[in-house]
């Protein structure tokens, strides 16, 4: 059984047609990029996973489960966290407190997380454990969204533009962290800007184009694709 299927999803915003009939696929424990330039429905395509957004047509099959048009409760309840671009912390709390708010049992089958292991992964944060999470660096609330969606347990983690905005160093630790998550057999589906990166730590990666998946293939496979690359990711 497949993982995780997307098979034929549209989304509306308004008389705005976002999602045009996107279909793939993930495994369990790949690593999937989601690619594009802005406004080409990478992000719609994790809100309506989500639930954060209706889909008008098509099925989200989690383990063979039907998610599509449920209630973003239910689907943490069934063991999908995202992380937001917007981060949505909750600044008057502080950076423990944050995290406490993010624990989840999870599902049986899930690897669990723990407080103490999100301090290791993240150092900087636990230096700020007592802090308001509002007085966090833009960087620290990356980290801090990261890990309080951790704490939920999942067996799929969506992350939406994680390295935006962070200095080269907090960059490669917020891979380096996402490459334990696959390693603990989470998949994980990332919408990131930067091409380089997405190829260096993705097992596929998909190109999405006016609402469509355009491409699909491996960082190999893209690399060597001088065409795709030019009309569908460059710039200028």
């Amino acid at each position: 059984m497949t993982f995780l299927e997307i098979d034929g999803l549209h989304v509306y915003y308004g008389k705005s047609h976002i999602l045009q009939g996107v279909s793939f696929i993930a495994e369990r424990g790949e690593i999937v990029s989601v690619l594009g330039r802005n406004g080409s429905g990478r992000s719609t395509t994790l809100k309506a996973i989500m639930g954060l957004v209706p889909p008008s047509n098509g099925h989200i099959l989690l383990q063979g489960e039907n998610i599509a048009g449920r209630r973003p409760f239910e689907i943490v309840h069934g063991g999908i966290s995202y992380v937001p671009e917007e981060r949505l912390i909750f600044d008057n709390l502080t950076t423990q407190e944050n995290l406490i708010i993010g624990q989840q049992p999870g599902k049986r089958e899930a690897p669990k997380w723990t407080i103490d292991q999100m301090y290791e992964y993240f150092p900087r944060l636990a230096q700020r454990r007592n802090a308001k999470a509002g007085t966090l660096s833009g960087g620290e609330k990356q980290m801090l969204t990261i890990c309080r969606s951790l704490l939920g347990n999942p067996i799929l983690i969506l992350i939406d533009e994680p390295t935006e905005g962070m200095a080269p160093q907090a960059v490669d630790v917020v891979m380096q962290v996402i490459l334990r998550i696959q390693t603990r057999g989470v998949t994980v589906l990332l919408v990131e800007q930067k091409l380089t990166i997405a190829l260096d730590i993705s097992d596929r990666v998909l190109v999405m184009g006016h609402g469509k998946i355009v491409f699909e293939g491996t960082p190999k496979d893209i690399k060597g694709d001088e065409k795709i690359r030019k009309e569908w990711l460059e710039v200028g």
